[in-house]
């Protein structure tokens, strides 16, 4: 680290500290040259690929964005907050481990649905018939029989 007084390129850390949030580190520096003391701040810096529309433009991931969804999809579901939080979470450590710079919104639709269907059956077969555009019927009743054909496998 570069000193910012007299810009010679050895400095030594004094002390070290963590935030109290956890989310930093203080780093108390002195210079090896000038004795000059400073202080640095290291912060991780994570980017999650932009999103891709179905239209072809291209936008920040907003997680804001993501948690209306859920919540519309989850609305007067008995699903906490917490668990919310959680398939978010997940949601977002897999875009991360991608390692993409951009990423297709329905890729992620798709995460949200793997997400719904183990938080809540309701909140899924919502989302999906949103999601997919349902156009009749019969492709709103297959959404539901896949759900119950995964409930049924996995009482077996």
């Amino acid at each position: 680290m570069r000193c910012p007084f007299c810009d010679h390129p050895d400095t030594q850390v004094v002390e070290t500290r963590e935030s109290d949030e956890g989310d930093s580190i203080r780093r108390r520096r002195r210079c090896l040259h000038c004795e000059k003391r400073f202080t640095t701040y290291e912060r991780i810096e994570l980017s999650l690929p932009a999103v891709v529309k179905r239209n072809g433009t291209r936008t920040e991931f907003d997680r804001r964005k993501l948690r209306a969804s859920m919540s519309l999809a989850l609305r007067k579901r008995p699903v906490s907050a917490e668990a919310v939080d959680a398939a978010i979470h997940r949601i977002e450590e897999k875009l991360l481990s991608l390692g993409l710079r951009e990423v297709d919104s329905e890729q992620i639709g798709e995460l949200v649905m793997r997400e719904l269907k183990k938080l809540d059956k309701i909140a899924y077969v919502r989302f999906a018939s949103v999601y997919r555009k349902f156009e009749d019927v019969d492709e709103f009743a297959e959404a539901v029989l896949e759900v119950r054909a995964r409930r049924k496998r996995a009482s077996d």
